[in-house]
């Protein structure tokens, strides 16, 4: 599949937030953009409904959680799951693309810009869905995305 050229969203997905990021194909650059604090499914995805519709992107990225040599875990499944709503409630193509060490490249991110851990935490699950969306353009090799069903 040729890459996707416009905007791409990028989620880090967790139980408790989801971080999001955006970024333009042509430039393979990816900003930080907002992190999902909603308690149910239902309120996250009309959070995330509302940003697709604001941004209007082409792909959508999921940072896929693994074991530090790559084996599969828990967050795995959730994320993958994650993804797979995605794709039925939008009918966007998704990726996943390796967050191994994103929320630890974060934070040192943040530390850099003179942030302490509690004024940084408000941004960590952005930035680390930042770091997922760079993770993804610059990769030679892009998973294979989850396409939605014609």
């Amino acid at each position: 599949m040729p890459d996707p050229v416009g905007t791409v969203l990028a989620f880090d997905f967790g139980e408790k937030r989801i971080g999001v990021a955006t970024g333009e194909t042509l430039l393979g650059s990816a900003h930080p953009l907002t992190v999902i604090h909603a308690e149910s499914n239902d309120d996250r995805f009309a959070v995330i409904g509302k940003l697709i519709a604001e941004w209007q992107p082409e792909h959508l990225v999921v940072g896929l959680p693994t074991h530090a040599d790559g084996t599969p875990h828990e967050m795995t499944r959730l994320a993958t799951k994650f993804g797979e709503r995605l794709v039925r409630r939008f009918n966007l193509p998704v990726s996943y693309a390796d967050e191994r060490l994103t929320s630890l490249d974060a934070e040192a991110r943040l530390r850099e810009t003179g942030r302490n851990s509690k004024s940084a935490k408000p941004l960590l699950d952005a930035v680390a869905a930042q770091l997922i969306l760079q993770t993804w353009f610059e990769s030679a090799q892009h998973v294979i995305p989850t396409q939605p069903s014609a």
